[in-house]
């Protein structure tokens, strides 16, 4: 290997540390009770320590800063201005300018590594890995204490045991991967063995979470995604042709047990009302606002409203950023979508249509757009896929030698 080779495996070694410090960050510090105690604060610290080291080693790696033209980060630089300057103008507190500067740091180092978002599959293989690994603690904790990892406080649902990870995380992260690893198996980036590794595993903790918004974007989100493909592979009109016949004989011979499944033992009214997200979202809506909350929204908070969460991406945005933070995120799911659907069919552009499209779908009953979560990394990765490959600098053409010519034949008559 040439020294050039190694440096390059060394900067590829470093951005994926910040990826997955960056996906260490976005982990949450609330959710089930862990095995082990951990005090919030401590938690906290751990992912703002991460966030802090992410933006360093981005610098360290990227010390010129140098970057690549992003709508996708510059419209979430954007997002920083009505979110900076509702937390001031409505004096929401230390809290809402501390989510501000969070916020403001995951953009800045999503800028440093928008060097090497070049259109490759570098950042989906970073985040299959990271997002395994924080599942393989959420296995790790079903082993060894199940009665932690699937309490009756979340009705029996699979929960983070070593760390506080809630069904609708764990879910998520999981339909994600399964994603896209199926992706990278019928774009031939991956062999079968190891895509059934990954796959089967992440199926099981997504089918123990009983999150019914994962599994549907999953499922949404892969069909769309799949259709891309269906013109210019093989592979994908099999595998469409045969999960259409499943989900066929699915629908006709196991109807009642996935009913049973989805309602999770709700009735059909609690069902019907999101598990009681539809009356938080009325009461939001209903509330009264001022001018400028309406426009800048009442400042970064916890995604809350009236001590219960909202769990749904476009109310949280503007209830704490207002309408000019929801048109904002608005452009960000338009303009990645639109930029995918003028690519040419390709698996970068498959592994970008299906996050942008699981996003979307879970934007519905999730919130998380408009602040540093993994559903804008999520976005990240679909932004890098999307990207066009930077043109290599052209050679420099070797001037043709000059003739030399004679001292007799420089001279000209006088007449």
């Amino acid at each position: 290997m040439s020294a050039v080779e190694r440096g390059a495996d060394h900067t590829s070694k470093i951005v994926g540390t910040v990826w997955g410090l960056l996906v260490l960050n976005t982990l949450g510090s609330a959710g089930a009770r862990t095995i082990v105690p951990l005090p919030r604060s401590l938690i906290q610290m751990a992912t703002m320590g991460a966030l802090v080291a992410a933006f360093a080693l981005a610098l360290v790696v990227n010390p010129r800063v140098r970057i690549r033209a992003s709508a996708y980060v510059f419209l979430l630089t954007l997002l920083l201005v009505p979110s900076l300057i509702s937390s001031v103008d409505q004096g929401a507190g230390l809290g809402a300018l501390f989510r501000c500067a969070r916020l403001a740091l995951f953009v800045g180092t999503l800028w440093l590594l928008s060097r090497w978002w070049d259109g490759g599959l570098t950042f989906v293989r970073h985040h299959i890995r990271m997002y395994f690994a924080v599942l393989g603690s959420v296995a790790a904790g079903l082993v060894v204490s199940p009665g932690a990892a699937l309490p009756d406080l979340y009705g029996g649902r699979l929960v983070g045991a070593l760390w506080p990870l809630t069904p609708p995380q764990i879910g998520q992260y999981a339909a994600v991967i399964i994603g896209l690893t199926v992706l990278l198996v019928l774009g031939r980036r991956t062999d079968r063995t190891s895509a059934a590794l990954v796959i089967v595993p992440c199926l099981a903790l997504l089918a123990l979470t009983h999150t019914r918004t994962a599994t549907l974007g999953l499922i949404i989100a892969l069909v769309l995604a799949i259709t891309s493909l269906v013109l210019t592979s093989a592979a994908a009109r099999r595998l469409f042709t045969w999960a259409v016949l499943c989900a066929a004989v699915a629908a006709v011979g196991f109807s009642s047990a996935l009913q049973a499944w989805f309602l999770r033992g709700q009735s059909q009214e609690n069902f019907a009302s999101l598990t009681g997200r539809a009356k938080v979202w009325h009461a939001l809506l209903a509330a009264p606002r001022t001018m400028s909350e309406y426009l800048f929204g009442a400042g970064l908070g916890d995604k809350s409203f009236g001590g219960l969460p909202i769990d749904n991406s476009w109310l949280a945005v503007y209830n704490e950023q207002g309408m000019i933070g929801v048109a904002l995120v608005a452009a960000v799911i338009i303009v990645l979508g639109g930029v995918a659907l003028l690519r040419p069919p390709s698996l970068s552009r498959a592994c970008a249509i299906f996050l942008i499209s699981y996003c979307a779908i879970a934007s519905y009953t999730e919130a998380g757009l408009g602040d540093a979560s993994p559903y804008l990394l999520h976005l990240a990765v679909a932004a890098s896929l999307l990207a066009t490959p930077a043109e290599a600098a052209p050679l420099p053409v070797p001037e043709a030698p000059r003739r030399r010519v004679p001292r007799w034949a420089q001279r000209t008559e006088v007449t």
